[in-house]
């Protein structure tokens, strides 16, 4: 339950009942005003009727949807000893406490108010718990009067909880829509409870229809990370992990959007699904056909013993490539397997796997652990298959993980070894794909990411690998400057002093006419001057003595960059100074040789 209060209900209910019990005796001992006081004794009756029937209610339910239950008791827990603070002035007193005590008609009429307002509350919450059979209330109780929204919640929530089979999805439906409207209607759906009645429908439902009403009202809450976490706090990841691995595919696709849209919105949450292993199931699901498809083309570059060793798996898991059996969930929908699987239209297959290699990158973003998951899977080989064949969002979505992917690997000496060794056929199939993308590619949403990756791994590359480096220095060259300038950002971490090998890749850089594209990209804008300098730099650090005619070109710009850049950060500053001192050397040396 959402409610904080973690007292039983049934000692909830039992504050309010004595307190109406002892209004009643108190009315009845009245002196003054016995009229207005034996009224205010028929409302305490009919109060006192109400709390017992809700309090027999909730000790005989297994489930009950409380949260309106304990606001509406607190508001007649406050009303009743506002009226019995005012019957107790009605008792035989003597004269110094009357007059101190005095009690006039208007103060009963607004006790009158405040119990018929509390009579009408507990009328409305004894409906709440009658709708078993479905449907919502339409009444406005009291409590409700200056927010309807809040009535419509509780009674759209208790639907979602006790309502028949239409009627829940129906209710599911329309709290969706309500959640819709606004950011007001979601924060009062979460704080009122509707987060956990939504997991459990979840949990419990085997109708696919309604799994998608419920999935898609968690995917309209889910896009901020206080309400994800709420989402978590409900044990909400384990039965969206559960319904991925056991639903069918258009159930699937929308719970990898809400796989997709906690990860984007919450860091920790993304730990939550790999402890899950959602992972697993999320690269089963991306790479279905995928390697089978191949083998019977008969494609001579992918017949690689991991695939044969892949498609093998595949033939005697059934569903499960990479050795995954989806586990069973009550009411998750059972034996969805292979065979059910294939006959889904191409366009839902499509679908799903757009939506599970876009829940695979926000699950690697910012995540070593989650990485490395990926890549014990054979989820590298996969992407870089799907990278070749694929096209649209399919294909950035598994470029764009790559990206996340090689980023964790780039901060991570160990995956970095781990997944990207050089002999390894799945990293070498995606950095394959990676340069073809910067090589053929027109496509600035494809080469950016490629290049940025290829960036990552800087470290990871032999000084022959020319066929990775080369690609990217005549990117430095290209019209656009994004482009250009994320070249010149790859390119920097190839000859940055932190990379082993930056003399060899510098002498590459300029052998390849690195340095002409380079002061082009110079009079670029702000941006890219800013990178081609830091790049330029790194590369006068490495140069090697026998590159004379590069020294004072290089000298000339950073002198000029140096009187430029007077705002940036010490280290950028002193960057700049070492690359300056280093050619001064040479540049001096040069023109010494020259004289004499």
């Amino acid at each position: 339950m959402a409610a904080d209060d973690p007292t039983p209900l049934a000692q909830l209910l039992s504050v309010p009942i004595i307190l109406s019990d002892r209004l009643r005796h108190a009315a009845a001992a009245a002196t003054s005003f016995k009229s207005e006081c034996s009224a205010v004794d028929n409302q305490a009756e009919r109060i006192t009727l109400m709390l017992r029937s809700a309090a027999r209610y909730a000790t005989t339910t297994a489930s009950l949807y409380d949260t309106p239950v304990r606001r509406i008791v607190a508001e007649v827990d406050k009303n009743l000893s506002k009226a019995l603070a005012l019957v107790h002035k009605c008792r035989r007193r003597n004269i110094l406490r009357r007059l101190f005590s005095i009690v006039s008609a208007a103060d009963f009429k607004r006790v009158f108010s405040l119990l018929d307002a509390s009579i009408g509350d507990l009328k409305w919450m004894l409906n709440l718990f009658d709708c078993d059979g479905g449907g919502v209330i339409l009444s406005l109780p009291p409590i409700a009067t200056n927010d309807p929204m809040l009535s419509w919640v509780w009674s759209l929530v208790a639907s979602i909880y006790r309502g028949g089979f239409e009627g829940r999805i129906s209710a599911v439906n329309e709290l969706a829509s309500v959640a819709k409207d606004n950011e007001r209607n979601k924060k009062m759906i979460v704080e009122e409870g509707g987060v956990g009645a939504l997991i459990k429908m979840l949990k419990e439902c085997d109708s696919p229809n309604g799994q998608v009403a419920v999935a898609n009202a968690l995917l309209i809450l889910a896009d901020d990370g206080e309400r994800v976490r709420v989402i978590a706090g409900e044990m909400g990841v384990g039965v969206i992990v559960g319904v991925l691995g056991s639903a069918v595919m258009r159930v699937q696709v929308v719970v990898a959007d809400l796989v997709a849209r906690m990860a984007e919105f919450d860091a920790g949450v993304r730990e939550d699904f790999a402890r899950e292993n959602a992972i697993r199931p999320l690269v089963t699901l991306v790479s279905f056909e995928t390697f089978v498809d191949d083998l019977r083309g008969g494609g001579g570059k992918q017949s690689l013993h991991s695939i044969v060793e892949i498609n093998k798996q595949i033939g005697r898991n059934g569903f499960g490539s990479f050795g995954y059996k989806p586990g069973g969930l009550e009411g998750g929908g059972g034996g969805y397997g292979r065979r059910e699987r294939g006959n889904e239209t191409p366009e839902m297959k499509l679908k799903l796997k757009i939506s599970c290699s876009q829940a695979l990158r926000m699950l690697a973003r910012g995540s070593v652990s989650n990485s490395r998951r990926i890549t014990e899977t054979k989820g590298l080989l996969c992407l870089a298959k799907l990278i070749e064949t694929a096209n649209g969002e399919l294909r950035l979505n598994c470029l764009l993980t790559i990206m996340e992917i090689t980023a964790a690997a780039e901060s991570d000496a160990e995956l970095r070894r781990a997944a990207f060794k050089t002999n390894s056929p799945a990293a070498k199939a995606v950095v394959d794909q990676l340069v073809k993308l910067i090589k053929d590619s027109n496509n600035p949403a494809l080469q950016i990411p490629a290049m940025r990756s290829i960036g990552s791994l800087a470290r990871t590359f032999p000084a022959r690998e020319t066929r990775v480096l080369v690609p990217i220095v005549e990117q430095l060259g290209n019209q656009n400057q994004e482009v250009s300038t994320e070249a010149a950002i790859a390119l920097g971490k190839f000859t940055c002093p932190d990379n082993f090998l930056c003399a060899q890749h510098t002498k590459t850089i300029i052998e390849y006419r690195g340095m002409q594209s380079l002061m082009r990209l110079l009079r670029a804008n702000e941006i890219a001057k800013f990178h081609g300098v830091v790049l330029l730099c790194y590369l006068a650090l490495s140069v090697a003595e026998d590159e004379i005619s590069e020294h004072g070109r290089m000298l000339t710009t950073l002198q000029g960059a140096e009187r430029t850049y007077t705002t940036q950060s010490p280290e950028f500053k002193e960057l700049i100074s070492n690359a300056i001192r280093r050619l001064s050397v040479y540049h001096s040396g040069d023109i010494s040789v020259k004289m004499s």
